[in-house]
């Protein structure tokens, strides 16, 4: 069951994304080396329950090279509510715009953990 930190969570939006992405996607000679470390990040979703067929967390692990931690997750086994997943997100920044990119696509809503220390190991 999730816990009540809204309020440790910020709502991360299409511009916010977008921002990040083009950072992201600049020429391989003007990426810092930042792109290719290694880091982690903590996001909250929110899975709409016709998404509950989709493998979305299935597909961060598998297309986007990420490694996924579920430390919290709410949902029905009768998928008449939509479902909420406390995520932390491992990989080089660079994959992790991408997943970012990839779920903001979905039209999902994330939210990013602003109190997680993102490059802390």
């Amino acid at each position: 069951m999730l816990t009540d930190d809204s309020d440790r969570y910020a709502p991360l939006n299409r511009e916010n994304q977008e921002a990040t992405a083009l950072d992201a996607s600049q020429p391989s000679g003007q990426n810092s080396a930042a792109d290719h470390r290694y880091t982690q990040t903590r996001i909250r979703i929110r899975i709409p329950k016709n998404y509950h067929q989709e493998p979305v967390i299935s597909r961060l692990i598998s297309q986007h090279g990420l490694t996924v931690n579920i430390t919290a997750a709410l949902l029905g086994a009768n998928a008449r509510d939509d479902g909420w997943f406390d995520l932390e997100l491992q990989g080089t920044a660079a994959q992790i715009d991408s997943a970012l990119l990839y779920l903001n696509e979905l039209d999902l809503e994330i939210w990013h953990d602003s109190s997680a220390q993102e490059d802390g190991w």
